[in-house]
């Protein structure tokens, strides 16, 4: 078959998207990290970055994307697993996905009413002689709701990954005597590993530059990348050195891309049997 000589045509929308909306914000943050409050060129910008208190700021942003993470896989994988082994596997996938479909701000609220002095959570441990516990504006609310709100979408790629795994591979293993664990090891999650590379991408990336959640159900007691980007633009409008907390981002996303890349390998399953 020939190439259609029109097919160029049709990617000018998109190469104009890339480039209005990827490449020139982009270059526009690079651009700003070389200036200062006056707008001269300077390399302070850089220099401070390595300073230790940005130092600090990037090793707590790098631990409690960390903790997140692992966090939602310890609790996605079996999750998923689960739903594969459903009869309804799609009605509760789409369950669990449903919550993500809500505003970001409107469950940042409702989680402040819960965690609350005089929220539900309190009462419960009332309730359990327990009294009550600051629960807002701590790492553990920080961490909760970020895990809460990322389970979606560390979910659905490990589901995809295993759903498609052929189950003859799996009864092969067991006729050979391998044990579950063992199974489960050698075969499914080495089968399903690129799920959970991409689930990593979906979730560690976005905890790294979280803000809105740092403000209101840490109370800026956790300080992300995300966060010292917020007030370096909007606080002390010092858009250079905002800029180049932003660039290292970038640059630390694009490195956490290439880590967890991955190539699709044998053993799918398309629900077919010859």
């Amino acid at each position: 078959m020939k190439d259609n000589p029109s097919r160029p045509l049709y990617l000018v929308p998109y190469y104009i998207w890339i480039a209005l909306f990827v490449i020139a914000p982009i270059a526009l943050i690079f651009y700003f990290s070389f200036l200062d409050l006056t707008g001269a060129f300077t390399l302070e910008n850089y220099q401070n970055f390595f300073s230790s208190v940005y130092l600090r700021m990037t090793l707590s942003s790098f631990w409690y994307a960390f903790l997140i993470t692992v966090i939602t896989i310890l609790i996605a994988y079996p999750t998923a697993y689960w739903l594969t082994k459903t009869k309804h596997k799609q009605l509760w996938l789409l369950l669990i996905i449903i919550p993500s479909w809500i505003n970001l701000l409107l469950k940042a609220y409702a989680f402040i009413g819960i965690f609350g002095l005089y929220g539900p959570a309190n009462k419960l441990l009332q309730t359990l002689g327990a009294g009550p516990w600051q629960i807002l504006f701590t790492d553990f609310s920080f961490i909760f709701v970020s895990v809460y709100i990322f389970i979606p979408f560390m979910v659905l790629p490990i589901f995809n990954s295993l759903d498609k795994i052929n189950p003859a591979l799996i009864d092969a293993s067991r006729d050979l005597g391998a044990s579950s664990f063992t199974t489960f090891r050698r075969v499914i999650f080495p089968m399903a590993i690129n799920g959970v590379k991409s689930g990593v991408q979906a979730v560690f990336i976005p905890a790294l530059s979280l803000f809105v959640i740092t403000r209101l159900i840490a109370g800026n007691k956790v300080i992300t990348l995300g966060t010292a980007i917020e007030q370096q633009f909007l606080v002390t409008q010092n858009w250079g050195m905002g800029s180049t907390i932003a660039v290292f981002l970038i640059l630390f996303m694009i490195i956490i891309m290439m880590l967890t890349g991955h190539k699709e390998k044998g053993g799918a399953y398309n629900g077919k049997t010859k």
